[in-house]
């Protein structure tokens, strides 16, 4: 099945369902052309996709999936961005508490990216505000690495921005890329050599150096292999058992039964 079938099917299957398919195709769309990946790899059947995407709206109302287990770590009230005369988020809010996932999802150009970066403290609203409660870890989609560094490298210059010292900061750096089955980190050499997806293992790794109490992740799997991304949902399932706040930026919406709470950018969607 070509990825064009793939997607009339999706889309026929979501309009039998009564279910607009513009956002949910968009999205998967995206993914795929970014991903490069067979679309049965990444969602399946169409018929099975389409039966999460309706599960994922009915429960993407910003109502919690099951009662937060900690302290509100990120509050974000009244968010508003505009580029121009483009309103990207207006009024957005978010909370995430600890021992918490949070799922932001939506249609391409619905300002997922933008928010995360001004949580991140990266990027100024508009208009609104932003409270934080410890430290924050942020994943970009991409950049966010130096061409000419190794990884060893990374992990000593983001571990002394988090006040770890040179030693501790590889022993920890190696030790995450090893849990994203990256043993080779130590022997990659320069990061300009690496691929896409080894490149994100980087990030992800970066923003976890210093054991933040918030993380920040938008789209931090693209280019990973199936294994490491199932190794990626596992490791997020043990953030928030250690009681990390995480939010995610997914496109992939047949994972939200991994996370307590959607926030769906989509004009019109349900928050």
């Amino acid at each position: 099945m070509t990825v064009d079938d793939w997607l009339a099917a999706l889309s026929a299957e979501l309009r039998r369902r009564r279910i607009d398919p513009s956002g949910p195709v968009g999205e998967a769309a995206a993914h795929l052309r970014d991903s490069g990946q067979s679309p049965l790899e990444v969602f399946g059947p169409p018929a099975a996709y389409a039966l999460a995407v309706v599960v994922s709206l009915r429960d993407a109302t910003g109502e919690q999936l099951r009662p937060p287990s900690g302290e509100p770590r990120l509050r974000a009230t009244g968010i508003t961005k505009r580029y121009g005369r483009r309103t990207v988020l207006d009024g957005v809010d978010l909370s995430v508490h600890a021992g918490e996932v949070l799922a932001i999802i939506g249609a391409n150009g619905s300002g997922k990216s933008t928010l995360l970066r001004i949580c991140a403290g990266l990027l100024s609203p508009d208009s609104g505000h932003v409270r934080l409660r410890g430290t924050v870890g942020f994943c970009p989609q991409s950049g966010g690495t130096s061409d000419f560094l190794t990884p060893d490298e990374h992990f000593v210059l983001v571990g002394a921005g988090r006040g770890v010292g040179r030693t501790e900061a590889k022993a920890r750096g190696r030790s995450l890329a090893a849990a994203l089955d990256w043993a080779g980190a130590p022997r990659a050499g320069e990061t300009r050599h690496l691929s896409g997806g080894t490149r994100q293992k980087l990030n992800l790794i970066l923003g976890r150096l210093g054991d933040p109490d918030v993380l920040l992740l938008d789209e931090p799997y693209q280019g990973f292999d199936n294994g490491t991304y199932l190794d990626f949902w596992q490791q997020v399932l043990r953030w928030r058992d250690a009681g990390k706040a995480v939010v995610v930026v997914t496109h992939l919406l047949n994972e939200l039964d991994r996370v307590d709470t959607v926030l769906d950018l989509t004009p019109g969607g349900m928050r």
